[in-house]
């Protein structure tokens, strides 16, 4: 089948790099804008623009859905893998046998934009991706196919999204083949839909006044963006890579051990591995500890 596929990020690469590979046609690559990044605000491509450059592939980079509903017109599959843009119908449905969605949670739970993170802030003990066909919904059309990750207690959502881009090749490929064998999809299940919100800077700050659980299924959802945060004598650093404890601290106590960084919590303490003050790099706890030159009593927060 002719394919064309609407992404952004790179969780969608090893999906490409399978239809590129696979009996299908990859025919047309569609990513947002380049936009302005970096301290200089210089112009930059997307992951999948420059994979698609790499590939010679062709690549459009639409300012609204619309502008390419005639190039879809050919195509049999239109595949969207974190696109973000919200398609209307007279474009989703513009491909021979419309258009599907790679979804990073087990439909219903979690639609919306940021299902990997919403799963692990809310402690789920499973994870997965679905293959559905667009509908006019937010991530309410019948599936094709589903796959299960089960979900490691340390994982982070850098992680999660690694292990959920490579699932998502068999699920794809394994959704293409029904829809060349006339297999209609199922519709959703009315029970258990929730919503994964996109996630909000201001979420990320850290409350050590909840327990240790919480506070790292906060701080490895939200690694490495937009980054779990909080302040430190007035200015703002960011933390990742953290594990629980046995000590017990007041809530934001800071203490050092040996070179480990704990941190009091309502529980039991955390030890925290990697710190990103503002407008510095990052850097490990104990290195931050030396500069940091704390003073017996500081706190976190």
């Amino acid at each position: 089948m002719r394919i064309a596929v609407a992404a952004t990020p790179a969780v969608a690469i090893p999906t490409l790099d399978a239809l590129r590979e696979s009996e299908h046609q990859l025919v047309l690559i569609i990513t947002q804008p380049d936009r302005p990044s970096g301290r200089g605000l210089h112009l930059q491509e997307s992951e999948v623009a420059q994979w698609a450059q790499t590939h010679s592939i062709a690549c459009a980079k639409p300012e609204s859905p619309m502008e390419i509903v005639d190039e879809l017109s050919t195509a049999d599959v239109l595949l969207t893998i974190g696109y973000g843009v919200i398609l209307p119908e007279e474009v989703f449905s513009t491909p021979r046998y419309g258009s599907l969605n790679l979804h990073f949670s087990l439909l219903p739970r979690w639609r919306g934009a940021a299902p990997v993170q919403r799963a692990i802030e809310a402690g789920d003990l499973v994870s997965g991706v679905t293959v559905f066909a667009l509908d006019e919904g937010m991530d309410t059309g019948p599936i094709y196919t589903m796959k299960r990750f089960a979900l490691d207690s340390d994982i982070t959502s850098d992680e999660l999204f690694t292990e959920l881009g490579e699932l998502g090749v068999e699920a794809v490929l394994e959704a293409l083949s029904a829809i060349e064998g006339g297999v209609k999809p199922v519709n959703q299940p009315i029970e258990g839909a929730t919503r994964a919100f996109k996630l909000k800077k201001s979420e990320g700050c850290i409350d050590w006044h909840v327990s240790a659980e919480d506070i790292s299924r906060k701080v490895r959802s939200f690694t490495s963006n937009p980054g779990a945060w909080t302040t430190f004598r007035g200015s703002t650093v960011k933390m990742d890579s953290v594990a629980i404890r046995d000590e017990v601290l007041e809530p934001g106590e800071i203490s050092q051990i040996g070179k480990q960084l704990l941190v009091g919590t309502a529980t039991t303490a955390i030890s925290i591995g990697f710190l990103t003050p503002a407008g510095k790099q990052r850097t490990d706890a104990h290195s931050w500890l030396n500069g940091a030159r704390l003073s017996t009593g500081e706190k976190f927060g």
